[in-house]
């Protein structure tokens, strides 16, 4: 692996990155797939709480934009609202839950959605009462504690141990749901947010090698250069400032986001050509070289 980080040009693009996004936007964009609050639910309610952290429990190998507005849609219906209200799942088979998930395609993988949104469920009913908060709670709101929670609690079942939170536990989905307790759900109680890795995607991975702050060659598996992707957003937000605080590597993956998916990943992988690059915030950053992203594989020279 013969690939760097650039600190000083990860500090100034994420400067820029986060000066456009919450100015006039990114490719025109200010606000992301989840932001949208479904009718009839208060934002920052329990019924948002538990919307967000079910929803983003089977945010994986997902387009973002058509996994929350199915999940809009399923919400907005009476007769598969039940989905999202952890007492009465307990009540309701496993075959109607996977069918009631497919009307909307609120599922992808049937089976394997079904049982992530009910486990995840049925936990904060069993275990905490119906509230995620009650568990952020017992984790003293500790961001660590929650990660390290969502790792690593189980319960038994036909003499096994199964995870509490499956995929909610997750490296991305873990510190994305931290992301949007704070960003959508407005809990401001949770600490310590400075040391949560930045959820890597992607588009994050996309985002980070376009701009030239991660670059030189490098031919793998992708998963093996999320620790350099972390690594970098970590150290170049360190010295940076927002709204009268220290910016944290949460802040920085919405406009990496939206930078990539509307973007980045219009560039041709072989010359480096980019069809929008001439109205892209992000065209001074834009590095030539090769970058091929390929399901789980990664060819860089740059």
């Amino acid at each position: 692996m013969s690939i760097f980080i650039d600190v000083e040009r990860g500090r100034k693009v994420a400067r820029h990155l986060y000066d456009s996004f919450t100015s006039t936007g990114i490719h025109g964009r200010t606000d992301m797939p989840e932001d949208l609050v479904p009718r009839g639910i208060e934002r920052g309610s329990l019924e948002h709480l538990l919307f967000i952290t079910l929803t983003v429990s089977i945010d994986y190998q997902r387009d973002a934009p058509q996994l929350w507005s199915s999940s809009r849609k399923t919400y907005g219906d009476e007769q598969t609202k039940y989905l999202y209200f952890p007492k009465l799942l307990n009540e309701i088979s496993s075959k109607k839950i996977i069918d009631d998930m497919q009307k909307y395609m609120l599922s992808k993988k049937p089976i394997k959605d079904a049982n992530i949104w009910r486990t995840v469920a049925l936990t904060f009913y069993k275990k905490w009462g119906g509230n995620p908060k009650n568990f952020l709670e017992d984790c003293k709101w500790d961001s660590l504690t929650i990660l390290n929670r969502l790792r690593e609690d189980v319960h038994i079942y036909n003499e096994r141990k199964v995870p509490d939170y499956p995929y909610l536990r997750g490296p991305k989905i873990g510190p994305l749901w931290i992301r949007m307790l704070r960003d959508n759900v407005g809990i401001e109680t949770i600490r310590n947010l400075e040391r949560v890795p930045i959820p890597v995607d992607i588009h994050v991975v996309r985002a980070t090698l376009t701009t030239g702050v991660v670059r030189g060659k490098f031919e793998g598996k992708l998963e093996e250069i999320f620790g350099k992707i972390r690594k970098a957003w970590f150290e170049s937000v360190s010295s940076l400032n927002v709204k009268n605080r220290a910016m944290i590597a949460l802040d920085i993956d919405e406009p990496l986001w939206h930078l990539s998916k509307y973007g980045c990943s219009k560039r041709d992988k072989q010359t480096g050509f980019c069809p929008v690059k001439k109205n892209c915030e992000a065209r001074d950053f834009c590095v030539s070289g090769f970058i091929k992203l390929k399901k789980n594989f990664v060819e860089l020279d740059t």
